[in-house]
C-alpha cells in the first residue's frame, strides 16, 4: 500500500515550494519521498523530481503547435496525461515499493473542480497502483484580509472537495506573512473554522462593488454553510512544527499512520482520536506567533 499527497491550489499560493520543504521534512523524519511533477509550466523546480511530466509534454510545445493560451494548454496537457496514463504508471512503479510520494499539480483550479481530466488521472492511479492519496489545497492566507476573497476561496475550496471525492485537507499557507497583508475582521479561529459568515455581510457591505451582490454574496454563503465541509488549517512551511502539525493531520486523513500498526479496536481508536491541544495549535498558537493583538479588531461585542 503506498501512500501520498496530491498537492493543489491556486497560482501563486505555494504548492511547488511547499513540496520542496514536504519533502525535506519527511526525509528527515526518515521517509523516502518521490516529488512527481505534473505542472508541464513549472520549468524552474527547486526539488529533485523523480517524475516530470515534460518528459511526455510540454507546455511551450502545445501553445506554439496548437496556437493555444496557457489555460488551454494546460487543459490540453492533462488530457494527454490522461490519455497516456500508462507512461505515468509504469514511471511510478518503481517506486511504489518504498516511496512517498508527492504530486505537484497545475495552479490553473478549472481542472480541479470543472474538468474530470486531472480528477481521472488521480483514479487510475489510486485503482492500478493502490495508492492512498490526501488532497492537501493550498489556499494563500492573505485572501483572509478581503472578505469578498475569502468568500471565493471557500466556494472554490468546496467546489474542488466535491469534484475530487478524496479525503482532502484545506491549508491557509504563508500564514508567517499574514501580517503582512493587512488586518483580520476577526480573530483567525472565525477563518479557520469558517463560523457563521453571516458577520462576513456588514464588512462586504462596505465595499460598493460588493453591496450590489448582496442577495448573491448571502446565497453563496448559505450553500457553503449548508454544507458544512470545509475548515482550514495553518502552514508556515519554514516552520518545522507547523510542517509536523500539517504531517499528523495527513497521516490520519490517507491511513499511514495505521499502516504499520497490528492492534484492536481500540488501539486503533486512541490513535485516530485527535490530541486534545490540536485546535491550541491550529489556531491560538500560529495567532500568538503571526500576530500582533492591536492588529486585531475583536468583534465579539459587535456580535451579541
Amino acid at each position: 500500500m503506498v501512500f501520498g499527497q496530491v498537492v493543489i491550489g491556486p497560482p501563486g499560493s505555494g504548492k511547488t515550494t511547499y513540496c520542496n520543504g514536504m519533502s525535506q521534512f519527511l526525509s528527515l523524519v526518515g521517509r523516502k519521498v518521490a516529488v512527481i511533477n505534473l505542472d508541464p509550466a513549472n520549468d524552474a523546480l527547486p526539488y529533485e523530481c523523480s517524475i516530470n511530466i515534460e518528459d511526455l509534454i510540454k507546455l511551450s510545445d502545445v501553445m506554439a503547435e496548437h496556437s493555444l493560451g496557457p489555460n488551454g494548454g494546460l487543459v490540453y496537457c492533462m488530457d494527454y496525461l490522461e490519455k497516456n496514463i500508462d507512461w505515468l504508471e509504469e514511471k511510478l512503479k518503481p517506486l511504489i515499493e518504498d516511496h512517498y510520494l508527492l504530486f505537484d499539480f497545475p495552479g490553473q483550479v478549472e481542472l480541479f473542480f470543472l474538468h474530470s481530466n486531472a480528477r481521472s488521472v488521480i483514479n487510475k492511479l489510486i485503482k492500478k497502483l493502490n495508492l492512498r492519496l490526501t488532497a492537501v489545497h493550498l489556499i494563500d492566507a492573505h485572501l483572509c484580509c478581503d472578505p469578498g476573497k475569502y468568500v471565493s476561496a471557500l466556494l472554490l475550496s468546496l467546489s474542488t472537495m466535491l469534484h475530487l471525492e478524496l479525503p482532502h485537507i484545506n491549508v491557509l499557507s504563508k500564514i508567517d506573512l499574514i501580517e503582512n497583508y493587512g488586518s483580520l475582521a476577526f480573530n483567525l479561529d472565525f477563518y479557520t473554522d469558517v463560523e457563521d459568515l453571516s458577520y462576513l455581510q456588514r464588512h462586504l457591505d462596505q465595499d460598493p462593488r460588493s453591496a450590489k451582490y448582496r442577495k448573491l454574496t448571502k446565497e453563496l454563503c448559505d450553500v457553503i454553510d449548508d454544507f458544512g465541509l470545509v475548515n482550514f488549517t495553518t502552514l508556515d512551511i519554514q516552520d518545522k512544527e507547523s510542517v509536523g502539525n500539517l504531517v499528523k493531520l495527513i497521516d490520519k486523513s490517507n491511513g499511514y499512520i495505521f499502516s504499520s500498526i497490528d492492534s484492536s479496536v481500540v488501539e486503533f481508536s486512541k490513535i485516530a482520536a485527535a490530541p486534545l491541544d490540536w485546535d491550541y495549535y491550529r489556531t491560538a498558537e500560529v495567532q500568538e506567533k503571526y500576530m500582533k493583538d492591536d492588529e486585531f479588531v475583536q468583534e465579539t461585542s459587535k456580535m451579541q
